[in-house]
């Protein structure tokens, strides 16, 4: 009988941790330690093992990693558009601390592999004007101009792994997400993200109403859902590949079209209300998924409407648990 291996999730209390521990649970049979500032907020854990620590304190970092064969770091002070583009401070200084020290702890316990998740905040601004943008390419990172705060420290993290994995024959892998959602994350209080943030607001909206849309809702996205997210991860992390990698779709959306989608799904007629007054990231943002396909031999599967679905039916369940009212709209 082989040995179970055991894995280190950080982040394990939020949206894609929780997820990925328990794929490692149920799918692939792994003994898993959750590490995070808090359990996940609307599902047990099926950690074997978790702990609440706080991962900018050096010596946290070495207790979480302690006997695990793999460690995935997930953990980060993160939200969405409005989240961090008015926080870049304490996101940087926050996040550098938990990923210097995540990598150097990994290095002393000695794990067999260790995986960074970056983002596609670190693609450069310049590629990013116009709503038609060319997928982004892995090597389109350099020059660099990142987004500012979450997007550069996402970028030295990347470089800080790279050289962990050089300087000391670490087996690091870098993924780049770019836009997951899916049931069970945030979807009010201001870190949620546009998919979450407009299945919240369709949800609490009658059956002919207007919903507020951030900026003229012709910026465009491409979409993961959090299932192929956390399956991609899975294969990286066992691939022999160690430069970042994109995961995510090569659909290309605008905001607009996302709330038709989800209108759609909830069976309501939904008008818009632009507000350019308020954030809405770089115009346009897409992955090119050509590497990922060489790479893994796989790409996401989950199409949007159907990924939405589940997303918006949950979002709707939780809305009306707090308002009960909203329930038979």
């Amino acid at each position: 009988m082989s040995q179970v291996k055991k894995a280190l999730v950080t982040g394990a209390g939020g949206f894609i941790g929780h997820h990925l521990t328990r794929y490692l649970k149920e799918k692939r049979n792994y003994w898993v330690r959750g590490a995070d500032l808090k359990k996940p907020e609307y599902e047990v854990t099926q950690a074997d093992d978790f702990r609440i620590l706080d991962l900018r304190e050096f010596e946290n970092g070495r207790e979480a990693c302690e006997g695990v064969d793999e460690v995935y770091q997930l953990a980060a002070d993160m939200g969405g558009i409005g989240y961090i583009t008015g926080n870049h401070a304490p996101i940087l200084r926050n996040n550098a601390l938990i990923n210097l020290h995540m990598v150097e702890a990994a290095r002393l316990a000695k794990v067999s592999k260790y995986l960074y998740t970056s983002s596609a905040c670190i693609y450069p601004q310049y590629l990013q004007k116009k709503a038609d943008v060319a997928p982004l390419k892995e090597e389109d990172a350099y020059p660099a101009d990142a987004e500012p705060g979450y997007g550069w420290e996402k970028l030295f993290a990347e470089m800080a792994t790279q050289y962990y994995g050089e300087d000391y024959k670490m087996d690091v892998h870098v993924v780049r997400f770019h836009n997951i959602y899916g049931p069970l994350g945030t979807y009010d209080g201001g870190r949620e993200k546009s998919p979450a943030a407009i299945c919240r607001k369709v949800a609490m909206a009658k059956e002919k109403d207007e919903i507020e849309v951030w900026g003229d809702g012709l910026q465009t996205r491409s979409y993961c859902y959090v299932d192929d997210c956390v399956e991609g991860i899975f294969r990286l992390m066992q691939s022999d590949y160690h430069q970042p990698l994109n995961l995510g779709t090569d659909r290309l959306v605008s905001i607009d079209e996302l709330v038709d989608i989800v209108a759609r799904i909830a069976g309501k007629k939904i008008a818009k209300r632009h507000d350019l007054t308020k954030p809405q990231g770089v115009r346009g943002r897409n992955s090119d998924n050509t590497r990922l396909r060489q790479v893994l031999g796989w790409e996401p599967r989950t199409s949007l409407e159907k990924g939405l679905e589940v997303t918006y039916r949950w979002i709707q369940s939780q809305v009306s648990k707090k308002v009960p009212s909203l329930a038979m709209r």
